[in-house]
């Protein structure tokens, strides 16, 4: 079993102004899919091959860095795409609401936390919102690393890596989390995400 590169939830224009559809085509036609191709090299022959995503995941992290980066950043780009939409935004749906509002006080408080990982998220990574114990939390992480080795559900990531807004904002990856976080949020999908996490 290979991985696949699956097609993008939306039309390349769809996102704009906010993600132009040459961002969108340089990254997923490019970097994610470069990641599938050098993951299936990698796995070929080997303990990896035909496992679950998740799996090679956390069991080649600290053991396999080059199948690690690539599997990870699959299944990163593959869940950011779903946390995005055309016409995203607005009204958080009730219980990921209650959720933020007992963790962080407020909704704009989550959101704002959120994008303060992203922006001081040294280098390459991922800002994240995840589950962990039954409790909503932020977290920033380097590279392709995400949520899952250190044992929390991830229900909403914003990619702060250059390739995910150079094209468009140049070095202002604050603006691009702004916008990304304002106006292109699937929250439906942050909610189908929060409900599995809490069971």
């Amino acid at each position: 079993m290979s991985f696949v590169l699956d097609p993008l939830p939306y039309a390349y224009d769809s996102l704009g102004p906010y993600m132009s559809a040459e961002t969108l085509e340089f990254h997923h036609d490019k970097h994610h899919a470069a990641y599938v191709n050098n993951a299936n090299n990698l796995i070929k022959g080997t303990e990896w091959e035909g496992l679950p995503i998740e799996q090679v995941i956390t069991g080649s992290f600290g053991k396999n860095p080059a199948v690690f980066n690539n599997v990870a950043q699959i299944w990163n780009h593959a869940e950011f795409w779903k946390y995005l939409k055309p016409a995203g935004g607005g009204k958080v749906p009730g219980k990921v609401e209650k959720a933020l509002v007992e963790a962080f006080g407020s909704v704009e408080k989550a959101l704002e936390e959120l994008a303060n990982a992203g922006v001081t998220q040294f280098g390459s990574g991922w800002a994240w919102l995840a589950v962990k114990d039954g409790k909503v939390a932020v977290s920033k992480t380097p590279n392709a690393e995400n949520p899952l080795i250190h044992g929390a559900t991830p229900i909403l990531t914003v990619d702060v890596w250059e390739h995910a807004y150079y094209i468009d904002y140049r070095n202002r990856r604050p603006d691009f989390i702004k916008a990304v976080l304002a106006n292109l949020v699937n929250w439906e999908y942050v909610e189908a995400q929060y409900e599995k996490a809490v069971g």
